[in-house]
């Protein structure tokens, strides 16, 4: 149960990595990405799919680039974490079992 999140917490750090490489460097292409952060192109290329189909970056000749949506979203990220956190925070059983 736990590994499935844990899977998906990792993906996402793939994904908000790949963002973070097309911020910084737009227009950037999988060959220059897979090549800075050791991941292989085959998961860049997926993590580039589901930010473009988000609407978070779009193709160009010469590689990847943000889209108007872009900085919403960077903008929003940080708060959305934090719920997030607190939620898992929340959920802890052992803390809660020694507190009685």
């Amino acid at each position: 149960m736990i590994d499935r999140l844990e899977k998906e917490v990792d993906m996402l750090e793939r994904h908000l990595q790949v963002l973070k490489m097309v911020i910084e460097s737009e227009p950037i292409g999988i060959v220059k990405m897979s090549n800075e952060t050791g991941y292989p192109h085959h998961k860049v290329r997926y993590s580039l799919r589901v930010l473009e189909e988000e609407n978070l970056i779009e193709p160009s000749s010469q590689g990847a680039i943000t889209t108007e949506r872009t900085s919403e979203f960077v903008a929003e990220l940080d708060d959305k974490i934090n719920e997030i956190n607190d939620k898992l925070e929340g959920m802890k059983i052992g803390e809660t079992a020694e507190a009685e």
